[in-house]
């Protein structure tokens, strides 16, 4: 592993390449990336890098986005396969025929789905700004909010606003267990329990904090609690763990005995440090979008990066 990591921080210099991955890649990845950080953070910085070429350690939609915001640098994904349950629940023709059924509706899409969707999209938003985005919007105009259906109730419940919401949602947030959830706090009495928003309902309330990945991260740091059950993938708790050392971590246990008893993305763990180091060796799979796509699908973004300052 170590010869690996130096062979591609080596390969990285002389190719003028940044790493940005996700809070849910493997440690090892999270190690070597110049960035780690939740979807809002990854769209900032792929917006600020200064390199000929862009390595998304993360799912598909992620790299895709990076590609959107940056068409004249090459993005590079570890494995193709990498998809997105959550962005799959929402294929592009079935929505555009969702979205006619609902005319004079501004179109709000979570991050989370492909560049397709984005392009058929008004706003764009990530869990971090999904609130403060919603609310951009006035009072008067309706919105159709996709593909999260629990984001999206979240969203109506913090901000009063009422939206057609697409049926999607995420296998791994959707997987936590309520009366394994409350048996785990039983034997933890003095653990807040922290969830991100596309947990399903009954999961956001037992919640002390619900935010995003980043914001989870900020909460553990700020909060004087000592002890912490985490509902989401359990990969953000290698970079949770590095910013409070003395405090107790717990992942929130997923419905299936499952070796970790957690929620993982099978999808984020397809990635590997030795399938970085081939995509950086051999600068491919490359990420291609249409230009078509491409600068409709940019709109939105741009929208709301200009709304996250």
């Amino acid at each position: 592993m170590k010869k690996v990591k130096e062979a591609i921080l080596k390969l990285k210099k002389a190719k003028n390449a940044i790493i940005l991955a996700h809070y849910y890649q493997e440690p090892d990845i999270q190690e070597i990336a110049d960035y780690v950080g939740d979807s809002l953070g990854l769209s900032q910085e792929a917006v600020k890098a200064n390199a000929d070429i862009i390595l998304f350690a993360g799912v598909h939609f992620m790299a895709e986005t990076a590609k959107i915001l940056n068409p004249n640098k090459k993005v590079i994904l570890p494995d193709l396969a990498t998809g997105c349950s959550l962005a799959e629940s929402c294929p592009p023709e079935i929505f555009k025929k969702f979205i006619d059924a609902h005319p004079d509706h501004i179109v709000i899409t979570y991050v989370n789905c492909s560049a397709e969707i984005k392009a058929m999209s008004h706003l764009v938003c990530t869990s971090s700004n999904a609130v403060k985005i919603v609310s951009s919007v006035p009072k008067n105009i309706p919105i159709i909010f996709a593909p999260d259906k629990n984001l999206g109730r979240y969203i109506e419940q913090e901000t009063g606003r009422k939206m057609v919401l697409w049926d999607g949602s995420c296998v791994v947030h959707e997987a936590f267990s309520l009366d394994k959830l409350i048996a785990l706090h039983k034997k933890h009495p003095n653990a807040k329990i922290i969830a991100h928003p596309e947990s399903e309902a009954h999961i956001l309330e037992t919640a002390a904090y619900i935010g995003s990945t980043s914001g989870m991260i900020a909460f553990v740091k700020t909060n004087p609690a000592e002890e912490f059950i985490v509902a989401t993938e359990a990969g953000i708790l290698y970079k949770m763990q590095q910013e409070v050392p003395d405090k107790l971590l717990i992942p929130a246990p997923a419905q299936e005995n499952n070796t970790c008893a957690c929620s993982e993305c099978g999808f984020m763990k397809m990635n590997t440090l030795q399938k970085v180091y081939d995509c950086l060796l051999n600068e491919t799979p490359e990420i291609i979008v249409s230009k078509k796509i491409r600068t409709k699908a940019l709109l939105p973004i741009e929208r709301m990066l200009e709304l996250s300052h």
